[in-house]
């Protein structure tokens, strides 16, 4: 007779043995086989990946559809990556290369795996957030009029440690999550009750459980699995069920360790009753005594199918599932096993386990009956149907810069005047530009965009105050045409929407540009999410201000300080801090058309890579006023101001010194200059709108002239190469001096660099400027002293 078909669950039980197997040789061989040239530890998660083995499994191979996205926790990345390899979306070479150069990723990458990754992992609860903000820019998208909503929603699913749910960002997320009414948002807890440095504390489970009810969310407990729920059917069944009610934490992680000998030992000497409960016990052998108590609802593929499939609305729902941390190996439940690897015996003893041959420790389907049935089963995966998930969506066209005039204005100002004259259009662009900022939406200047473009919810609001005829200069409703998200006041939370809405085009195929705002010194709450968004790749523009000590009542609090120099370290941001309302208008309109692009390039060699390739953009502004320069707008100054800079007041071959500046200390270097040049001294002003990318340039010409390319030459080398080499040069800026100190070093001028260095205080912006010596009067004493230093 032919063998019958391999059963759903049977399947998804057999590719969770290979998953764990592949993720435990994986990184074995990474640490123990592969050469390690330069002795440094190579590491691997062991045990995290293996508590999620039958989670991951069930989800991946019983569950998931194309449409949906996950996050996975970031210790159970060799899992994932066994999991894409027996889908056939990872190579085996990758899997070899775990952890090695242009191997699979330690944590799972969007930009650095060729596997199918939704979202990059790796500091920790920022990946379980995402997928919040992810679900609130779904509902976004299908809100508009011109989305397609032909194509299904989708479910955006984090899968969690528990120790993960001790990073603040989650519950800021909750909080936003509420107000927004999320929807389709699954996370999956990984409650294996370990943490890197022990074992967790009793009670958190109903803290968890309380806190996600708290907010709206639907939770679902996965405790025992089908096993346990057998056997607590049976005589004496209930004294058992409420022994593992009641177990601590460590003594079922260290009974767990010890095995099944342990088991019968502790449960014999303390539900033992010569009666229906020893029964119980005496009818299974020690192996399948340690089975049972190992079968918890985490790596029971049948509960977990049941429950999955069981949640079936929209609601966000959290599934706690208990497991065991290192579950099927030698290491499971062992205190020390976070970071530990098995040892070489261990990993025999788990390999004469899976039947593994030596020499076929890569093969998908070794040690596993009926092949040709599993992959015909892995061939019909929903999941796996789709070729590539990542989706695309057509750039927008530009409607070129909108100057906004003369006269003095900030550059904050300014910004909010070319939003309103944008949104007034009817262009793609406008209806496709999506604000964003943490309760400071009036004070950032947004006001006149949301005015006209209203705020986003996915249900009509009204007004009450303009409904009460109450004069406000805010007319803001909500409603779904709305382009304006509201959020709290949480820094992470503003950069994990810009992450989530900068990967519109490829999560869900429509194009959005997200818009973000906030003070200029709170970057650095944010900073961890800011990394995160960029290293996914994602597409948005931040807008820091105000900035530095020109804001000058606000005291230290308030003033940034090291701001542009996040701007500058940041990969995959482009950093602007123009001076003036043409200048910023130039920038805008390039950094709609720089957030869409894509392309090749090579980081070494090219002059700005980001110029193919694309990125997202921070403009550090200000609320300070200064006189406008009355201009035309010629191609080759909007060029230099996108390239980093400009002579403001060219050299000359008697130049006796240089004056850079960056931002709103135009007026004090234009001073200042008037000033030196009354001593009869050639003076010369550099306007830089963008140290980072003045900076990175010179960088990449360096580099290309490393790999024998003489003839590139950076922009800054061709500004400065007209600047006789006795001159003298002093660089100034409303932040860290470092942001500009480096242009000496350029072409070798001497170099006094100014700017901010310590905390500021309360005071005018005069009395600031004059403490900190950046105020003209300063300027021009640096001047001086370089031509004594002649």
């Amino acid at each position: 007779m032919p063998e019958a078909k391999m059963g759903r669950v049977e399947a998804i039980e057999a590719l969770t043995r290979k998953a764990l197997w592949l993720a435990s040789w994986m990184v074995h061989h990474a640490n123990h086989i592969r050469p390690n040239v330069d002795g440094v530890k190579v590491g691997g998660h062991q045990a995290s990946s293996a508590s999620m083995a039958a989670i991951m499994a069930t989800l991946y191979f019983g569950v998931l559809r194309p449409e949906d996205r996950v996050a996975i926790k970031p210790h159970a990345a060799p899992t994932f990556h066994a999991i894409q390899y027996l889908m056939g979306r990872q190579s085996r070479q990758k899997l070899i290369d775990f952890r090695a150069f242009g191997g699979a990723q330690s944590y799972p990458s969007r930009t650095k795996d060729t596997g199918d990754v939704d979202f990059s992992t790796g500091s920790v609860g920022l990946g379980v957030a995402f997928t919040a903000f992810a679900s609130m820019v779904q509902d976004y998208v299908r809100a508009k009029p011109w989305a397609d909503t032909t194509r299904p929603e989708g479910r955006m699913i984090a899968l969690a440690g528990d120790a993960e749910l001790d990073e603040g960002n989650i519950y800021e997320c909750l909080l936003e999550g509420w107000k927004h009414g999320l929807r389709n948002c699954w996370w999956v807890i990984d409650y294996n009750r370990q943490s890197l440095d022990g074992v967790v504390r009793e009670g958190l489970y109903d803290r968890i459980e309380g806190i996600f009810r708290a907010f709206g969310w639907r939770v679902v407990t996965l405790k025992y699995g089908a096993l346990q729920r057998a056997a607590f059917a049976e005589p004496g069944g209930d004294r058992l069920k409420a022994w593992i009610d009641r177990a601590p934490n460590d003594l079922y992680s260290a009974l767990m360790f010890r095995g099944g000998a342990a088991w019968r030992e502790r449960l014999t000497g303390e539900i033992g009753d010569q009666g229906p409960v020893s029964a119980l016990l005496d009818r299974r052998s020690d192996d399948e005594l340690a089975t049972l108590m190992g079968n918890l609802g985490g790596h029971c593929v049948e509960s977990l199918l049941e429950q999955f499939e069981a949640a079936g609305s929209d609601e966000p729902t959290v599934f706690i599932a208990y497991t065991v941390k290192g579950w099927g190996t030698p290491l499971a439940g062992h205190k020390d096993n976070h970071a530990g690897q098995m040892t070489a015996a261990q990993i025999e003893q788990l390999r004469a386990a899976h039947g593994i041959r030596e020499g076929h420790e890569w093969e998908p389907f070794e040690g596993l009956d009926q092949a040709q049935d599993l992959q015909a089963f892995l061939n019909a995966v929903p999941f796996n149907k789709q070729a590539s998930r990542r989706l695309s969506s057509p750039a927008v066209r530009g409607i070129g810069p909108q100057f906004v005039g003369t006269g003095a204005t900030s550059t904050q100002a300014a910004f909010g005047r070319i939003l309103d004259a944008i949104a007034k259009t009817d262009s793609a662009l406008a209806e496709r530009i999506v604000t964003t900022s943490p309760d400071v939406t009036v004070s950032t200047n947004l006001g006149a965009w949301v005015n006209r473009r209203n705020l986003f919810a996915r249900r009509e609001m009204v007004d009450l105050f303009q409904k009460e005829a109450i004069p406000s200069t805010q007319k803001w409703r909500f409603t779904p045409e709305g382009q304006h998200i509201e959020l709290g006041i949480a820094e992470m939370n503003l950069f994990l929407m810009l992450g989530a809405t900068g990967l519109s085009h490829s999560l869900f195929g429509e194009r959005l540009l997200p818009i973000g705002t906030l003070y200029d010194p709170f970057i650095a709450r944010g900073l961890d999410a800011l990394n995160y968004a960029c290293y996914q790749d994602a597409r948005f523009m931040v807008v820091g201000t105000p900035s530095g000590v020109s804001l000058a009542g606000e005291g230290g609090a308030h003033q940034s300080i090291g701001s542009p120099l996040i701007g500058m370290s940041q990969d995959g941001l482009a950093s602007f801090e123009p001076a003036f309302a043409d200048e910023l208008a130039i920038i805008i309109d390039w950094a709609f058309d720089y957030m869409q692009r894509s392309g090749d390039a090579r980081p070494d060699l090219a002059d700005w890579p980001r110029d193919v390739t694309g990125g997202s953009v921070y403009l550090r502004l200000s609320t300070r006023s200064i006189e406008q320069i009355p201009r035309e707008m010629s191609t080759p100054l909007a060029d230099d101001i996108i390239r980093g800079g400009y002579w403001l007041k060219p050299p000359t071959p008697q130049c006796d010194v240089v004056i850079a500046y960056q931002g709103v200390l135009a007026s004090e270097a234009i001073e200042a200059a008037a000033r030196i040049g009354g001593d009869h001294r050639a003076v010369a002003v550099l306007a830089v709108t963008s140290a980072d990318r003045l900076n990175a340039g010179w960088e990449a010409t360096q580099r290309a002239r490393l790999h024998g390319d003489d003839t590139q030459q950076s922009h800054i080398e061709r500004l400065l190469s007209g600047v006789p080499r006795h001159a003298g040069m002093i660089t100034v800026i409303d932040g860290h001096p470092a942001t500009l100190g480096w242009l000496g070093g350029v072409m070798g001028h001497r170099t006094l660099p100014l700017g901010v260095e310590h905390f500021g205080q309360t005071g005018t912006v005069t009395d600031l400027y004059r403490h900190f010596g950046i105020d003209a009067a300063a300027i021009a004493r640096a001047c001086r002293s370089l031509f004594g230093a002649r």
